[in-house]
């Protein structure tokens, strides 16, 4: 039977992994893991198993995971001028990110608005490095450190920022660098060994598991911010309330499946590329987002002359294929995009985001076809008539 959906949002939310569906059902009814008899130390195991697993998929120390309800809440924790290190206090003077973050990044956590600049991006939405190496050198460390976020990879684009490199210029100005990893797991590469990185953000529903759990991993235990949610002294004090046993078993699953399915990438980015040639094929002058710098193997960002991305969008699902225009982090909101705007594309260039996994088929991408063969076909009959 031919398929009639496809499911091409996966930056958005990936489809829940039938492991991780297995996990949660296994642990919805499982006792408080703070508490100290069997059946609580048995829901211990559980919470703990998922950290080993989710501390495996960036290389990580177990002890260094920290559960919280998603990537927004590791993001406002971390992004914080208030840290500790063992009684003393740290403070952070100023926080960097750049104009093409995430807003969960981009809006500065629980930094004032004034102690928060934005770094800009190039044509490809690759950080300015320089300007962000000039901004820490004036950087007043009489103040605090400075705090630099960013992600690895960008939701809408799919481009790969150089970490390394930001790493060595937030390290020579004595900064901490958190990395917003959210779209990045389970895609590339991610290892905390590695040094580059002092934080991580990452969120379980983008790899497979549920909704409503994300974790902070730290690449040492030695200084954290001030917790967001103080309360029982779960997650050693750094994030109080009883864990959400169930997301995290799940969230613990999908890191699994995320960490073997590495191998797979480059037949992810072959399917990538058939999505994109379709494109350029039906449309020759639609513009590819970011395709001149290192890219996430599973994500096109497009847009088609004369084609508003709402409408295509609308069109596109009643031919039977999920996309979005743009991020979906805005309660479903569909506006300009501020990451095309940050790379220099102006606010009134709509665009099409296709994010895919190893799920995806042929017959996704014949559905694709079919819905854009169509648009173009109604853009090309538009003009005619003009």
């Amino acid at each position: 039977m031919a398929a009639t959906r496809a499911y091409l949002d996966y930056n958005a939310s990936a489809p829940l992994l039938e492991a991780a569906r297995s996990a949660v059902v296994a642990a919805l009814g499982a006792a408080n893991p703070s508490s100290v008899h069997a059946e609580g130390r048995a829901a211990r195991r559980l919470v703990e198993d998922a950290r080993r697993d989710v501390a495996a998929l960036v290389n990580a120390r177990p002890a260094h995971v920290v559960f919280t309800s998603g990537a927004t809440e590791a993001a406002v924790t971390l992004l914080s001028p208030d840290w500790q290190m063992g009684r003393g206090a740290v403070r952070m003077s100023r926080l960097y990110v750049s104009e093409a973050d995430h807003p969960c990044v981009l809006n500065g956590g629980r930094f004032p608005a004034g102690q928060v600049a934005r770094i800009g991006v190039d044509r490809n939405g690759i950080a300015d490095l320089a300007a962000l190496s000039d901004a820490l050198a004036r950087n007043d460390k009489t103040d605090g450190l400075p705090l630099v976020a960013i992600h690895a990879a960008n939701n809408e684009t799919g481009v790969i920022q150089p970490v390394d490199r930001i790493a060595e210029i937030v390290k020579a100005a004595g900064g901490v660098l958190v990395i917003d990893a959210v779209q990045a797991v389970g895609r590339i590469p991610i290892d905390m060994s590695a040094g580059y990185a002092d934080y991580l953000i990452l969120s379980s529903h983008k790899i497979g598991g549920p909704k409503g759990i994300g974790a902070i991993v730290a690449a040492a235990d030695l200084m954290m911010p001030k917790p967001l949610i103080n309360g029982g002294g779960q997650e050693k004090g750094h994030r109080g309330g009883t864990e959400n046993l169930a997301a995290i078993a799940g969230f613990g699953a999908a890191a699994r499946q995320a960490l073997a399915g590495l191998r797979d990438v480059d037949l992810v980015a072959r399917r990538r590329d058939e999505i994109e040639a379709l494109v350029k094929s039906l449309a020759a002058d639609a513009e590819i987002f970011g395709n001149g710098a290192p890219r996430l193997a599973n994500t096109t960002f497009f847009a088609i002359p004369g084609v508003k991305a709402e409408t295509a969008q609308i069109a596109f699902d009643l031919a039977g294929v999920a996309l979005s225009a743009g991020s979906a982090c805005s309660s479903g909101k569909v506006g300009p995009s501020h990451v095309l705007k940050a790379m220099g594309f102006g606010d009134s260039l709509g665009a099409l985001r296709v994010s895919i996994g190893h799920a995806t088929g042929g017959e996704d991408v014949e559905l694709f076809r079919k819905a854009l063969a169509g648009i173009a076909a109604r853009r090309a009959g538009a003009e005619k008539a003009a």
